[in-house]
Parts: structure tokens; sequence; C-alpha cells
């Protein structure tokens, strides 16, 4: 065999040898859900969750892992559970629902991207300095419900003219709801 004939079959057989060879399988990502109750209370939202991330191609124990975290109620968990989803080093932190969950988690990681999901004001609350531009590893969506509380009283006060007052109840522990309207 001819120096070039040999030097073909080795580097032909290098080549393919990463093909023979077990591939290796990509890191499936995982999530950090960061929730305020428990899977029941949170059931509709949970369930809605999973069938967007369905939607765009992920499925739990398929092609992404999704580690839980709950609080059931009790807000004061958030820091450690938030702590523990970054040891757990997940690709990304979710807290939908919870202003309190993304502070939370927004104080364990500068670096764990964290999605959030909230009716109070990010930027008031400290979340992010701009909604257009929110900045570091933070981003979410808003339903501004603290900006719209004024207009529902007013509608209320339409509807009910004859009220000289009213009652809301809130959890006066979370401090979202020390935010006055």
């Amino acid at each position: 065999m001819r120096r070039r004939e040999f030097i073909k079959v080795i580097a032909g057989s290098a080549a393919a040898w990463p093909l023979a060879a077990p591939a290796q399988q990509p890191a499936i990502p995982v999530v950090g859900y960061l929730g305020s109750e428990t899977p029941e209370k949170f059931g509709i939202r949970l369930s809605a969750f999973q069938q967007g991330l369905s939607a765009m191609g992920f499925d739990d124990g398929r092609n992404v892992k999704i580690e839980y975290r709950w609080a059931d109620g009790q807000i004061d968990r958030f820091p450690a559970l938030a702590a523990d989803l970054v040891r757990q080093t997940v690709s990304v932190i979710a807290t939908p629902g919870s202003g309190v969950a993304a502070l939370a988690a927004k104080a364990a990681t500068t670096t764990i991207p964290v999605v959030f999901e909230t009716g109070l004001d990010p930027i008031a609350a400290g979340l992010v300095k701009s909604l257009s531009r929110p900045e570091g590893n933070i981003t979410g969506i808003t339903s501004l419900n603290v900006a719209v509380a004024p207009k529902g009283l007013e509608l209320l006060h339409e509807l009910l003219p004859q009220a000289n007052s009213l009652a809301v109840i809130v959890n006066s522990a979370n401090p979202v709801n020390t935010t006055p309207i």
C-alpha cells in the first residue's frame, strides 16, 4: 500500500470513529418553577404553563425537566426555595403569578434567567428598571393590576352609587398588597 492510500484509510477511519462512538446526549434544560401555593390550588395556572411549554415543543421528562418548588401559601419560604433552585443549577426560573417569588428569585441569582408573570408594577416593586428594557437576568409580563385598580373602584361606584364603604380582603403579609391604590 502506498503512503497516500494509507493516509486516506487512516484519515477516513479517524473521521468515521466519532460516528461509531456512542453519541453524547445534549444536556436536557431544567426549568425551575417557583409557585406560591400548592399544585392543587394552582392547577389551572400549572396546566396552562405545561400546555404552553408543550405548544413550544417542550415536554417534561422528554426534552425538558421541570423542578417544582411550592411555597404552600407561605411567602416567607420563597428565599429558601429560590436558593434551592439556584443550587440545582436550573436553566431558567419561572415565577408565574407571584411578584414576591420573582423578587426572591432575583435576589437569589444574577446569572440564571428569571421570567415572571405578575399583577404588580414591576418597576415600583424593584423587579426591573424599565418595562421596555428590563436589564439584568429578569424579564416578564404584568397585567398592571395596581394601575387599573382605581378604575375598577370607579366602575364599582357607578354600579353601586348608594354604597358608602367597600371592603377589600388582602394578605397583609404579601408586600405587593402594601402598594396604595
